[in-house]
């Protein structure tokens, strides 16, 4: 314990130093001159924008209304790619307005006849990167931690997320707003955007709220920003905004009640066992009940997760499980408050536990469902986040599935200038059943995040512990984790300690215990001033695992060189060495076939490359191979995507993981493919088919998901999915089902 008081006062020390810097790098201090001079209209400094009071504006992109014609304009948007030293040459000018429901935003895109757009779908929620757009990015609170964001593209599609953790963002957040494209002779394009105030989380009687506009011109492979962005961060990074002015102080938006019912249906038959097809039907709802403009209490009952798409396979050769993200709806607004305490390695709390059940009578987890849920959570203040989350599942005693109650505390207090100190209690607890040998599990623990101003340095360090029925020792995490990142220059060094104890699997996510990690990686960029290429990077990357007496048990060193091509391609090469000890027994193909035995130890060796080619093209591809030594064998992979865009209306991928395991007699060799056609298409921006196959020869299974969506009115769907699993020998099927679901947002 000594050591690790020493070493909290000196990542505090550091933190310290690191906040208090407000020196603007050179770059930024140029680019700040720049814009100065080209922006002699706008009032008190560059980065401050005036919002005048109007009366409500037609959303048509048509930009005629009298407010756009008189409000100041935010212009000089300046590179954050491929350089971050010029300004951009496709420029944008962006307006701003409001009236008592609507936030307003309209930008003009500047571009020339000869440019073509780069749109990947119609689609909601598109891929920012691959696709032309404009964006918002608002903190009201001016917190420098968390915001959301807008984005339209040239065709109409929208995407919007939630902004955490300074520059982090999570696009899976849906939510109502209203938008509207048109283009110009000249080969610009305008977008008018309205969102509403009761759509947004921001403190009442407050006239100032952070801002950045961002621009993303992929078919010239230019990303810009209002207020300048170096190239190291992304433009969503809320250290780097400028400041929106209200003409007055806002009010509250009203009553802020909506409820989201849903009505499914579904019919589902086993081909194996050869019984007639099983019908149901489901009926449930949300509720969203802004408690105060920034405090929102979220409300479930019975919900339905039938349309949630489904995760993308891999083949798993590890010793431990793979992590898969949340995709459920009800646990994704402000999910960073309960899901980024710890490391992802060891999450203190992760909701996809949630609605899983055993079944005694075929003896493997299945999905339970959730009876009812709630959760608060949002701002207090600019200085504290809260997090209070409730949910009950259900129970079924002929299956032997228990009933969970989970309940999650959680609470941020922002400290310094972009710093915060967590807290987070877990406790999942049996309802029901008196026979279990677990019936609870609790968890306590506290994080200190820590972002500088500038963003150059970043940390983090927490401690965790867990309360068992039958474990007291060795039941606790902790890590520390400190970055510093320049335009040239980053290097990071972490450390994690899970005791052997650390049961928290039911409620949580912890892919090893009783171990010590060592994490450490230093790299460097170059960026020549001449040629084809845009940057050429170096990377060197330890890792090492003990056990907790200091046994080494893991250890994974490497180097590897990248390179970024002005044309969007990318390349790469590098060689590693792993140590190995096995601290039980394990086949390297996991197919059931004979074991190393516990107490072996390997050495191996390898090299790998990769190469993506111009995304701007119609059709283009991302690839790797990688070559080793694997445990008394080798081990060879390919994998990667290749696609074809046909726009505006989706793409047609094909993705595959191929690996080839050739190990010595008496062991298993293994030849496994995953191959994953994927067609995505956008009839309209209301229209939309997703048809998904995971041929998985590791699961012998081949998946098939199409998912038709019609979103007759915002936020409000008809989906229609149908899955189906094949034996991958002979296609015959196992079972398959299909579900309809409608959902309609009413707001009150």
């Amino acid at each position: 314990m000594k050591h690790f008081y020493l070493f909290f006062l000196l990542f505090f020390c550091l933190t310290f130093s690191a906040s208090s810097q407000t020196t603007p790098n050179k770059t930024e201090t140029i680019l700040q001159e720049k814009i100065v001079s080209k922006n002699d209209s706008l009032s008190i400094s560059p980065y401050q924008l005036s919002v005048r009071k109007t009366t409500a504006i037609r959303i048509d992109g048509a930009l005629d209304e009298e407010i756009w014609q008189t409000s100041e304009v935010a212009t000089g948007f300046t590179q954050n790619f491929p350089t971050d030293t010029l300004i951009a040459l496709s420029q944008t000018e962006v307006r701003v307005a409001y009236d008592e429901n609507y936030f307003y935003v309209a930008a003009i895109c500047k571009g020339n006849p000869e440019q073509n757009y780069i749109v990947s779908s119609m689609r909601r929620d598109y891929n920012w990167g691959q696709n032309d757009n404009f964006s918002v990015n608002l903190d009201p609170f001016g917190d420098g931690l968390n915001g959301v964001y807008f984005t339209v593209s040239p065709v109409g599609a929208q995407l919007e997320g939630l902004i955490f953790e300074g520059d982090r963002d999570a696009s899976n957040w849906d939510n109502k707003w209203y938008s509207a494209v048109s283009d110009l002779p000249d080969g610009s394009w305008t977008c008018e955007i309205a969102i509403p105030f009761k759509t947004l989380r921001y403190p009442k009687d407050k006239s100032k709220w952070k801002v950045n506009f961002a621009r993303n011109d992929a078919f010239r492979n230019e990303i810009s920003a209002w207020v300048p962005v170096p190239i190291q961060f992304s433009t969503v990074s809320l250290a780097f905004t400028g400041e929106l002015i209200f003409d007055d102080n806002l009010k509250k938006a009203g009553s802020n009640i909506s409820i989201i019912p849903y009505l499914a249906g579904s019919a589902a038959k086993d081909n194996i066992n050869n019984t007639p097809y099983e019908t149901s039907g489901n009926i449930g709802g949300d509720a969203k009940i802004a408690v105060t403009p920034s405090l929102n209490l979220d409300l479930t009952v019975n919900p339905d997760f039938s349309q949630v798409e489904v995760d993308q396979q891999v083949t798993n050769l590890s010793r431990f499980e793979i992590f898969f993200p949340e995709r459920r709806q009800f646990f994704l607004e402000n999910s960073d408050l309960f899901a980024n305490f710890g490391f992802s390695r060891m999450r203190p709390f992760f909701s996809r536990r949630v609605g899983i059940g055993f079944d005694t009578t075929i003896n493997q987890n299945v999905q339970n469902p959730i009876l009812y849920g709630a959760r608060l959570s949002g701002k207090v203040n600019k200085d504290w986040r809260v997090g209070l989350l409730n949910i009950q599942t259900g129970q079924d005693k002929e299956k032997g599935i228990i009933g969970n109650n989970y309940t999650v505390a959680a609470f941020q207090r922002q400290v310094f200038s972009r710093s915060n100190i967590a807290g987070i209690f877990v406790n999942r607890q049996e309802t029901g059943n008196e026979t279990s040998d677990k019936p609870y599990t609790r968890m306590a623990g506290v994080d200190y995040n820590m972002q500088s101003k500038d963003s150059k340095w970043r940390g983090k360090i927490f401690y965790h512990h867990a309360f068992l029925p039958n474990e007291t020792n060795g039941t606790f995490a902790h890590a520390g984790f400190l970055a510093y990142n320049t335009r040239k220059f980053y290097a990071a060094w972490n450390h994690e300690v899970v005791g052997e104890n650390y049961n928290i699997d039911d409620i949580g996510f912890v892919l090893r215990k009783g171990l010590i990690r060592f994490e450490d990686w230093v790299g460097y960029n170059m960026y020549p001033k001449k040629g084809k290429f845009q940057r050429h990077n170096f990377h060197v990357y330890f890792n090492t695992y003990t056990d907790l007496n200091w046994k080494v048990t893991d250890r994974n060193m490497s180097f590897e060189y990248n390179a970024d091509l002005f044309n969007t391609s990318e390349m790469g090469a590098g060689v590693f060495n792993d140590y190995t000890y096995l601290f039980f027994s394990f086949d390297p193909t996991n197919s059931g076939g004979k074991q190393f035995e516990e107490g072996e130890e390997f050495t191996n060796t390898g090299a790998y490359i990769y190469y993506s080619s111009d995304s701007r093209k119609r059709f283009n591809l991302s690839t790797s191979a990688s070559y080793r030594t694997y445990f008394t064998g080798t081990r060879f992979n390919v994998d990667g995507t290749i696609r074809y865009r046909f726009q505006p209306y989706g793409q047609f991928a094909i993705s595959f993981d191929h690996n080839i395991i050739d190990l010595p007699e008496p062991y298993n060799d293994a030849n496994f493919w995953i191959i994953s056609p994927r067609l995505d298409v956008s009839f309209t921006r209301s229209l939309f088919l997703t048809t998904f196959l995971q041929y998985n020869t590791q699961a012998d299974n081949v998946n098939l998901n199409a998912r038709f969506q019609w979103r007759f009115k915002p936020v409000s769907d008809f989906f229609l999915v149908y899955s189906e699993n094949y034996l991958p020998e002979n296609f015959g099927s196992k079972n398959r089902a299909i579900v309809a679901k409608i959902s309609y947002w009413f707001n009150l």
